[in-house]
């Protein structure tokens, strides 16, 4: 479907010195520098989000101001379908490489712009069978490989990944099927690439995603099929291996699935953020919760690959060390973050290290080659359950270092105190069960004063997800962002007589007092770690919340805190982060914001802030083109159109 496109192809005359020479043909992807480029969504596939761009700086920082803004959709397609519905939740973080900027669009189509005015350069076409509505959504990101004078541009959209020609949009014919290759896995109906987004490392494709409406962790249903990773030749787009998320028999790791429970146990996977050290030809992939996460009774043992962090030879496909963050998960303590790898020296040791943030607010550190913990973690035994058929693990993993970045567990000097409101808090969270972190879910009473659940931090809705994680490699720090919202853990039994299970999870979220949340705050947090020596630098509040409130306006509160999924951006003297959008799960008025700051990342002092158009979707990023330092975040809620903003200098 070209006819809204006859003009994507702009004209050499009109484009930035870079871009003219790319797209007309005198200048090759290859022959531009990487240094200040931004190759992969997370920064590159080391995840580390850090751009060495230096010239927004402390001194500087305040005069930032908007250079472009461009909706989630080309005008092209929107002029062609007047009444398409627009996502406010753009997610693609653009790459820049060789003067271009290339992503996913509001439909997942690959739209590519120019760095100086976000102009268009090209629009995917849309398949001809999306008539009379284009249908789809974006992924984080896209993928560029290159070897040689072939390049390609690699993406994922409604079950397809497709590989296009970098300078037109054009599909690449060798590959797969006249440039697209079909996702669905054989005995499937459908795949779906939950966020994260194609991987190339050394010409291998690594992907992963869901299938058949996997991903609801509540019900009673559990029969879906593996969400495994998948490993495709580049340039032919043959299959060359699957790792299965959940172990087959004779492989190892059926043995952690008591009375064969490994055969139906299919919903997990890896549903974001992949990264790779191509040196070692490792990919790292975090595996999120099992079946059903809050009831187990049907999957007894560790369920391996479940909260697992695994490296996978992307040569093979077979693993090469792995370490399970959370056994026989029943509070859905997901892998959901990127792994971060960067090189730390820890009591004069070198190490190249992977940093893997999980929902229990622990952010584990390993030996990247190896799978060696660099520090001690420990087995600790935890609570156990009364649910009938329940068998929990005795004991669960505790890292040594560095410290937790979110409140583990509830007590009750955690519950909010402040006057009039601190009352009411108590008595509302005496309906429920309260204890430290691993304590399980609990059956719901109907006897007078029974309990209504578990309450605990973090939630199912965790403590650290896509968004946490950014490594500086120029001092070794690691910066987590975490929220601090309780949510309740409750079982009940079934009534469907065609149940697969005895109990399932219904509504899990907790209580708020007329918009304050029970526990106290600060609700969101961002964090400074020195991961040389595995301890806290710095914990700061992002942003304010409810301080006007009624209950909470004269009490001279200090910073609430935004409790969303901001993703930070770390410069060669900055860090940026903004406070989420409603995007992602919080509609609450402490649950998101539309700042968006600078701080000093040393320090954690805030050194400039401005309001976006709406809160932050996505990561943001940074690029140097021709001279010129930019800052490019997506923003969009649940009312606002989603949109890239840029920010530079005047």
């Amino acid at each position: 479907m070209k006819s809204f496109q006859e003009n994507r192809f702009t004209s050499c005359n009109t484009q930035s010195l870079t871009s003219t020479l790319i797209y007309c043909g005198l200048l090759t992807l290859a022959s531009v520098s990487h240094a200040q480029e931004w190759t992969y969504w997370g920064g590159n596939k080391a995840f580390n989000r850090y751009s060495p761009a230096d010239q927004i700086d402390a001194g500087n920082v305040q005069q930032l101001e908007i250079a472009w803004q461009r909706a989630a959709i080309d005008e092209s397609i929107t002029s062609a379908f007047p009444r398409l519905r627009v996502s406010g939740n753009l997610r693609g973080t653009p790459i820049y490489i060789g003067g271009v900027l290339y992503a996913s669009n509001g439909l997942g189509l690959v739209e590519a712009f120019d760095p100086t005015s976000g102009d268009t350069l090209w629009v995917q076409d849309l398949d001809d069978n999306e008539a009379p509505m284009p249908r789809g959504s974006g992924s984080r990101g896209v993928e560029l490989w290159q070897s040689g004078t072939d390049a390609r541009l690699l993406s994922v959209r409604n079950g397809s990944m497709f590989a296009l020609d970098p300078q037109t949009g054009e599909p690449i014919t060798a590959f797969a099927d006249s440039g697209r290759l079909n996702l669905v896995p054989e005995g499937a109906q459908t795949f779906s690439l939950t966020s994260s987004g194609p991987l190339v490392v050394n010409d291998v494709i690594i992907i992963t995603g869901t299938v058949d409406g996997a991903g609801d962790s509540g019900t009673t249903w559990r029969g879906v099929q593996s969400e495994d990773v998948r490993g495709f030749d580049v340039r032919s787009g043959e299959l060359l291996w699957t790792f299965h998320a959940v172990p087959r028999e004779g492989e190892f790791g059926t043995e952690t699935w008591g009375n064969d429970s490994w055969r139906d146990s299919g919903d997990l996977g890896s549903w974001c953020c992949l990264s790779a050290d191509e040196e070692l030809g490792y990919v790292y992939v975090p595996f999120t919760a099992p079946t059903a996460a809050y009831y187990g009774g049907h999957r007894p043992g560790d369920n391996l690959y479940s909260n697992s962090l695994v490296a996978i030879d992307v040569s093979t496909g077979e693993r090469v060390w792995h370490f399970q963050m959370v056994h026989h998960d029943v509070w859905e303590y997901d892998n959901v973050g990127p792994p971060i790898l960067g090189d730390i020296v820890v009591d004069g040791r070198p190490i190249k290290a992977v940093m893997q943030a999980n929902k229990t607010g622990w952010v584990y550190v390993f030996d990247r080659v190896t799978g060696e913990p660099v520090w001690p973690i420990e087995e600790i035994p935890v609570p156990q359950s009364d649910v009938p058929g329940e068998q929990l693990s005795a004991t669960q993993p505790f890292p040594t270092k560095p410290a937790p970045i979110a409140t583990q567990g509830i007590t009750q000097a955690d519950i909010i105190d402040y006057p009039e409101i601190g009352q009411i808090a108590r008595a509302t969270v005496a309906n429920f069960v309260i204890g430290p972190i691993f304590t399980p879910p609990t059956l719901i009473s109907e006897e007078p004063g029974g309990t209504q659940g578990t309450l605990t931090l973090p939630g199912s809705w965790g403590s650290a997800n896509w968004n946490t994680g950014a490594f500086d490699p120029d001092t070794g720090y690691y910066y987590g962002f975490t929220n601090d919202i309780p949510r309740v853990y409750r079982l009940e039994a079934t009534e469907d007589p065609e149940a697969e299970m005895a109990y399932w999870s219904p509504n899990r979220e907790a209580p708020y007092l007329d918009g304050i949340p029970l526990t106290k705050p600060p609700w969101g947090r961002i964090t400074a770690i020195d991961m040389n020596r595995g301890e806290h630098i710095w914990q700061v509040a992002n942003g304010d919340s409810l301080s006007d409130h009624p209950d909470l306006e004269n009490l001279n509160l200090s910073n609430l805190g935004i409790a969303s999924r901001p993703a930070a951006l770390v410069t060669k003297t900055l860090l940026f982060i903004g406070e989420g959008s409603n995007n992602h799960g919080g509609t609450q008025p402490n649950m998101w914001g539309t700042a968006f700051r600078a701080y000093d990342k040393l320090t954690g002092d805030v050194l400039w802030s401005t309001d976006l158009p709406s809160g932050t979707t996505s990561s943001p990023m940074s690029y140097l083109h021709e001279g010129k330092q930019y800052i490019v975040v997506a923003v969009g809620s649940l009312g606002d159109p989603g949109q890239w903003v840029a920010l530079a200098l005047p």
